[in-house]
């Protein structure tokens, strides 16, 4: 006889503000797009064209039509002209490179086909057009970098596969969290552990949602309630998640994608995991708690009656959770030292001289080892759409790099604006972090803004005579600042569909702390990374 119950099917659907499953990434609702974006969608393709013809068949460019064989300085640019045997195709090659460049910028932005087939489209265009020859375009996607890329969701996949860390997560926040500021405090020791072994933004983001909304509910926020308590926590998430991924080279792709354009125009030890730790964590750990502060303190201050839990035995839900998981297993104890030895040669390179990469790869071949690995291929998550982005990415910085067109570029844009050679270095270091900051607010790729910016940075510096690392390594570290508006980053449209703030809240909160991050690169650049001989120093 079937078991029955009192309570009727009204009953029975009754949200409950404790359970975890209700905030799995699934069961969120989807960012849909404005008309604007729509249209924007739409119209992206056809345009993308129209650029693409009228650079390279129909646009006269006087800065393009003006390159002379004496006026090169690039060696890459030399070879190459050697290589194409004239001037004249030279200069062809540049608008071909203009062109392709300009078209996938379109395409990037108005997100008119995914990001994956723009750079499928990039690699086609500059072998088609000559740019780089056939075995160098396609080669790009066996880049050193792009083997750490993919070795690292390797590694990555053991932490979700053995859950270890929503385990960590879980245990930190019921060890720690036991009023308001420890909890958002929790949160940001939890995000700086899981940046040091996840390098992809959107999966911390992704394990850390469900429990942020469980606490968020104990503290009286959710279900369609807001409060000072809920802000805080998710918007202080969404900038730890991105922040603390910038305090280590491999915290995210385009921190890698960062470190082999300059790789290309300074040398494959350009930048170390040591030099970007000690160069980049200093300043993430700093910004963390400022962010702290600014929210909890000045533009969403918590009261005292928000401080303290509003649903009683809210935290033992969350212990259940934890109890569920059973005792720590073998498997999550190798995983973590497999990780742990993997950091450990990272930090020690200069000891052993192994680089960044080989070191990935022992530790991948480690954990994929049957008898004594924690993953099977199989488990492995790639997103190879990632990937093939990131080709493309790669491409066209070995098509910059092979006709000096950013360098062109720099140097047609200053002499239009009249910025000298006396310019000083601090003016030049103000405008391009300036510039690479408020790029976030337009542009929703972390690697286009790389893409964009850095050759930017490194032409600036050959232009200017100053080391390339002065201005490229500041820029590289603005990366991971895309937390202002919903459509800057995947984890920012995530975030956003928890409904624990408006527009308006993150605007102001991600504005506030981009302006102090900018103060804060400033301030940077006249001390740590003038000790550490990275710049010059600004005054």
């Amino acid at each position: 006889m079937a078991e029955t119950t009192n309570m009727n099917p009204e009953e029975e659907k009754v949200f409950d503000p404790l359970d975890m499953n209700n905030y799995k990434v699934e069961k969120l609702p989807k960012m849909q797009k404005s008309g604007f974006e729509r249209w924007m969608a739409r119209l992206g393709g056809p345009i993308a064209v129209l650029v693409f013809v009228l650079i390279y068949w129909l646009a006269n460019i006087g800065f393009l039509d003006n390159i002379t064989a004496d006026g090169l300085t690039g060696d890459k640019a030399i070879k190459r002209l050697k290589d194409v045997g004239g001037i004249v195709e030279f200069i062809r090659i540049n608008y071909a490179m203009l062109a392709v460049f300009a078209a996938a910028i379109v395409l990037w932005v108005t997100e008119a086909i995914p990001n994956y087939l723009t750079s499928l489209l990039v690699i086609l265009g500059v072998v088609l057009t000559g740019v780089v020859p056939q075995k160098e375009a396609f080669a790009q996607l066996g880049h050193p970098v792009m083997w750490l890329n993919i070795l690292s969701f390797v590694l990555a996949s053991m932490l979700v596969k053995t859950r270890v860390a929503k385990r960590f997560a879980l245990w930190f926040v019921l060890k720690f969290g036991k009023n308001a500021s420890g909890v958002f405090f929790s949160f940001i020791i939890i995000n700086l552990v899981l940046s040091m072994f996840i390098s992809a933004t959107t999966v911390k983001a992704t394990i850390l949602l469900p429990i942020f909304m469980v606490v968020a509910a104990i503290y009286g926020a959710g279900n369609g309630q807001r409060n000072n308590v809920g802000r805080n926590l998710v918007l202080q998430n969404l900038f730890a998640v991105n922040i603390g991924a910038s305090g280590f080279m491999t915290g995210s792709g385009a921190n890698l994608l960062a470190v082999s354009i300059i790789a290309g125009a300074v040398g494959f030890d350009a930048i170390s995991y040591s030099d970007w730790l000690y160069a980049a964590l200093p300043l993430a750990l700093i910004l963390l708690f400022l962010g702290w502060f600014v929210g909890a303190k000045l533009i969403f201050p918590v009261s005292k009656a928000e401080a303290k839990p509003q649903i009683e035995g809210g935290m033992e839900r969350l212990r259940k959770e934890l109890n569920a998981m059973g005792k720590v297993t073998f498997d999550e104890i190798r995983s973590v030292l497999i990780f742990v030895g993997v950091l450990v040669l990272w930090v020690s390179k200069e000891w052993h001289g192994i680089d960044e990469t080989t070191v990935a790869f022992i530790g991948a071949v480690v954990a994929l080892m049957p008898g004594i690995g924690i993953v099977k291929w199989n488990d492995v998550d790639i997103p190879w759409h990632l990937m093939l982005f990131s080709a493309g990415a790669y491409v066209l910085g070995s098509g910059l790099n092979a006709t000096d067109l950013h360098v062109t570029i720099v140097d047609a844009v200053f002499d239009s604006l009249g910025i000298t050679a006396n310019t000083p270095y601090w003016v030049l270091y103000v405008v391009l972090t300036g510039f690479m900051l408020l790029s976030a607010l337009v542009f929703s790729s972390k690697n286009m803004r790389t893409m964009i910016f850095v050759p930017i940075a490194i032409a600036t510096a050959q232009k200017f005579g100053y080391p390339i690392m002065s201005l490229a390594f500041p820029v590289a570290l603005l990366i991971e600042h895309v937390y202002v508006l919903p459509f800057n980053s995947k984890p920012a449209a995530l975030l956003y569909t928890t409904n624990h703030y408006s527009w308006s809240d993150t605007f102001k909160y991600g504005i506030t702390m981009m302006g102090i991050a900018w103060v804060l690169i400033i301030l940077w650049g006249q001390t740590v990374l003038q000790w550490l001989g990275h710049t010059p120093g600004l005054f």
